[in-house]
């Protein structure tokens, strides 16, 4: 089946960007180096395509209700423009999808999910719509978007694409009216770093990713420091740190999953998960030498397979060799391990999640 394409895969080409799959489309790799971009956005301004990413409008009497039902966080009474990070959880706990959930309007919801889940994710929320008064609009084939991330982002989305947002708190929302149509414009990100989303129509994102790229103020950049951003600060990617297999308390996300909360898909597995604790949980590797762990590596404690590796990376801020990995509960933080590379193990110590320090909107 051929990949899907954004709406500036040809602008992607031009720019002489190294093109790859991911998760069913052809996506941007990098456009000079993952060192160079990721640099850009950690102390000044990058844009990314993430055009790929699903949009789901929930609105209706019951949208509020619906939407706590499936997911872990609780947006009860929650004030317009708040925005909220959760999951959609399986009956036993694993994870469907994390996603971010906009309040639009008092009975109106815009839900992100990840590029591929989403047909999965669609199909779950309207296999449990039954019962609600809702209308549930898959709108991913409308919406294009844009991430601008970087510690000059509000300036360069005020400046150089005219849209009004230093008054945006970290993880608020807005519409504004342009050009004829409605966009979206939110204040949150997948780097560590101060940022800003715009979902609009192809057209207007596409004009606005030309007026970024070509104001020599903003980077573009490809999904490969989009990856290397997200680890460095601990932020999870579905597939690796979260999956059917891997749930939200087991990955150390547990203040997203309002337990108090009486009625959602998976709160009676979590809910025993946290009392009882877990088999394996997620935690940080930080290795002695420079030798690179990737996803699916072993992981070794007193001679016996303790887990795997979901992620590792030669970090690029703090020039260490990290890894995040899913093992035995009993592993603490301190303790010794060795990561299997190929024929040979390399030695490291169990460390916290996040190796870089997060710079957002305070």
């Amino acid at each position: 089946m051929e990949n899907k394409r954004t709406c500036l895969y040809d602008k992607h080409v031009a720019l002489g960007a190294l093109i790859s799959p991911f998760s069913g489309f052809d996506m941007p790799i990098q456009y000079t180096s993952i060192i160079e971009e990721h640099q850009a956005v950690r102390q000044r301004c990058g844009v990314f395509d993430v055009s790929h990413m699903g949009e789901v409008w929930v609105s209706g009497p019951d949208a509020e209700r619906f939407v706590n039902h499936i997911f872990t966080n609780d947006v009860s009474d929650a004030p317009l423009g708040k925005i909220f990070y959760g999951m959609m959880c399986y009956p036993d706990g694993g994870t469907v999808d994390d996603l971010l959930v906009y309040k639009m309007a008092p009975q109106s919801f815009f839900i992100v999910i990840n590029a591929g889940n989403i047909d999965k994710d669609v199909a779950w929320m309207r296999d449990h719509a039954e019962g609600f008064d809702i209308e549930l609009e898959h709108k991913s084939d409308y919406y294009g978007q844009l991430a601008v991330q970087g510690p000059e982002s509000e300036s360069v989305v005020e400046e150089v694409l005219g849209l009004t947002c230093k008054e945006l708190a970290f993880y608020t929302v807005k519409s504004i009216e342009t050009e004829g149509e409605t966009l979206i414009v939110s204040r949150t990100g997948y780097t560590g770093e101060d940022g800003f989303e715009v979902y609009g129509s192809h057209a207007y994102i596409r004009g606005a990713w030309d007026k970024l790229t070509q104001n020599g103020r903003c980077q573009p950049c490809g999904l490969g420091c989009r990856d290397t951003l997200r680890f460095e600060v601990g932020l999870p990617l579905y597939g690796d740190e979260l999956t059917e297999n891997i749930s939200p308390i087991m990955a150390g996300l547990g203040m997203f999953v309002k337990l108090d909360k009486r009625d959602f898909i998976g709160r009676d597995a979590l809910l025993k998960q946290k009392a009882e604790g877990v088999a394996q949980r997620l935690r940080g590797i930080e290795l002695d030498g420079n030798a690179v762990p990737r996803h699916g590596y072993s992981v070794i404690a007193d001679g016996r397979e303790v887990g795997q590796i979901t992620t590792g990376y030669r970090l690029i801020s703090v020039d260490k060799s990290c890894a995040v990995a899913l093992v035995d509960s009993n592993l603490e933080l301190g303790d010794r391990v060795e990561v299997q590379i190929r024929k040979k193990t390399f030695p490291g110590t169990i460390v916290k999640k996040k190796f870089y320090d997060k710079h957002y909107k305070k």
